[in-house]
């Protein structure tokens, strides 16, 4: 398979693993409503931020909408689009080098976007699904690494969106009327995108002339161009009329005797007349009850770029008309996305959260189904997270009054306020002072399964979960200097009697991590015990 290369490459591919994990820490006072919702708003370096949520939502999110920069050369607005900011400089410098002075802005972002792309796939199920929008400024070079990241066979299709309803006079060469959203599966062979839902037009195509008790419906041809040997009958109208044949060129797509027993059932529409040409009845109650999706979606369908403008202008308040984002997501777009890429219960992460539309789409969508959805956003910049991100879900949460004096109800749920905190491994490899045990517990089951802890872990309770027949514990009470036995850090004959037991019996494997034991490996083998030591043995996953 080609791959692309560009100065920098090497020193990103592999970046997402040497990310360290930091700890989230939430903020009562920037949350809002209901906490047991699960949906949060993290403000940091989504790299950063994403290794933070790795060990709760590694392979648990079912669909992923990012609206990365484009890559534009536009840096007059909220965002930087030409990954110039301060922030992505200092981060090139420290990643690629001395190298990064001699990247050209599409090296810049393809330095930018790889490991952020390669760390969203880890968090994708099995049947998971990314949808990335962008412009024509880098998409083939999006396909290129996402081929690279996701594999090729994992592509599904590129989407063009019109996110314009008028051309504008003023460009160049060509008014660019749509974006691109790029769609690739975690495994496209297990990939179903979900129907969407039919229009009103399309119902209103049928109808119910005959009163037929079975309801409306609407007429399919019954001959086909290409050859069928049971398909060149005639045909007997119930005006009495002969239909020698199918029309010219033309074979019926079903046998003489399948036909009579449709005409049999009322299924043949022979017009008002009784002597036109035979069509079959289809009615509503038999058809699929929604619609393939499409590659393009038009504005009429899922917004454009001056409603989004307006939503969201309606929803937040902004100190000054430059603060507004330029070109933000309609809702109606992302509920597009969540309809064809996840299900009632679904998380959907965002981790280009800006003006915090994802989110909103994720309420309107349980609202609207019942559905217990969970978004999982992020946002780099400080004051849009806390200004625009935050003030947009509370708000729609809660209920508004839009700038006409219409009163606009809320949707409900509620989501909490996270930032990084620090490090849970310092310089050193040393745990990080007093990191709390849920944390710490989250971090070795993941290390040593590879998969998020089933529940939530609990500072009372060793035992963290079962995975492929082993028992993970954890001996850690936060104080790190405690290394006497009696302390519970360290693994003892007596501390092992103590341990919940494994569900399947302490013969099972079980795999202990804590600050040291007093038990011989021959012991430790003969109890069917695998012990690892911390924080020696903890590694970034």
């Amino acid at each position: 398979m080609p791959t692309l290369n560009w100065i920098g490459k090497d020193a990103v591919v592999d970046h997402h693993r040497k990310v360290p994990t930091r700890l989230l820490e939430c903020d009562p006072k920037l949350s809002f409503g209901d906490p047991d919702a699960e949906n949060l708003l993290v403000e940091g370096d989504n790299l950063e931020a994403l290794k933070a949520l790795l060990p709760r939502y590694r392979g648990q999110v079912k669909c992923i909408y990012i609206d990365p920069p484009y890559n534009t050369g536009n840096e007059n607005w909220v965002y930087n689009d030409n990954v110039n900011d301060p922030r992505i400089r200092k981060w090139l410098g420290s990643v690629v080098g001395k190298e990064a002075e001699d990247l050209c802005r599409h090296d810049k972002w393809l330095c930018m976007m790889y490991p952020r792309l390669a760390m969203l796939r880890e968090f994708l199920t099995d049947d998971g699904v990314i949808f990335v929008s962008l412009d024509d400024n880098e998409v083939q070079n999006l396909r290129a690494i996402m081929d690279e990241i996701f594999g090729q066979g994992n592509f599904i299709t590129t989407v063009i969106w019109q996110k314009v309803y008028s051309p504008k006079n003023s460009a160049r060469h060509f008014s660019e009327d749509h974006d691109y959203i790029v769609v690739y599966a975690k495994k496209a062979d297990q990939f179903v995108p979900n129907l969407i839902a039919r229009t009103a037009e399309q119902d209103a195509a049928y109808k119910n002339p005959d009163d037929d008790p079975r309801g409306v419906w609407k007429t399919s041809d019954l001959s086909a161009r290409n050859y069928y040997g049971d398909g060149t009958y005639s045909l007997t109208c119930p005006s009495g009329r002969v239909i020698e044949s199918p029309p010219k060129g033309r074979y019926w797509s079903i046998s003489k005797e399948r036909f009579e027993e449709l005409d049999k059932d009322n299924r043949i529409w022979w017009g008002r007349s009784g002597g036109s040409i035979p069509q079959m009845k289809r009615f509503l109650t038999d058809v699929k009850q929604g619609r393939v999706p499409q590659t393009l979606w038009t504005y009429q369908e899922v917004g454009h770029t001056q409603a989004a403008k307006k939503e969201l202008v309606a929803i937040c308040d902004f100190d000054e008309s430059v603060d507004v984002f330029i070109t933000p997501k309609p809702t109606s777009l992302i509920q597009r996305v969540l309809e064809i890429g996840s299900d009632e219960n679904s998380i959907i992460m965002d981790s280009f959260a800006g003006s915090g539309t994802t989110g909103q789409a994720v309420l309107a969508a349980n609202k609207a189904d019942g559905g217990s959805r969970k978004c999982v956003l992020v946002e780099v910049l400080p004051d849009v997270a806390e200004k625009v991100t935050r003030q947009r879900l509370q708000r729609v949460s809660e209920g508004y009054t839009d700038p006409k004096g219409n009163d606009v109800e809320g949707l409900g749920s509620g989501f909490r306020y996270c930032k990084l905190g620090r490090t849970l491994l310092d310089e050193y490899g040393d745990i990080n002072g007093d990191v709390p045990f849920p944390d710490l517990a989250r971090y070795v089951f993941l290390l040593e399964t590879g998969v998020p802890v089933p529940k939530r872990p609990r500072k009372d309770c060793p035992l963290l979960g079962v995975h492929r027949g082993s028992a993970i514990y954890l001996l850690y009470n936060g104080v790190l200097g405690d290394r006497r036995p009696a302390g519970g850090n360290v693994l003892t004959h007596k501390v092992l009697s103590e341990l919940p037991s494994h569900p399947d019996g302490d013969d099972s494997p079980r795999v202990i991590f804590g600050e040291s034991t007093l038990l011989s490996d021959k012991t430790l083998s003969g109890l069917n015990v695998t012990f690892r030591q911390i924080p020696y043995e903890l590694r970034e996953s």
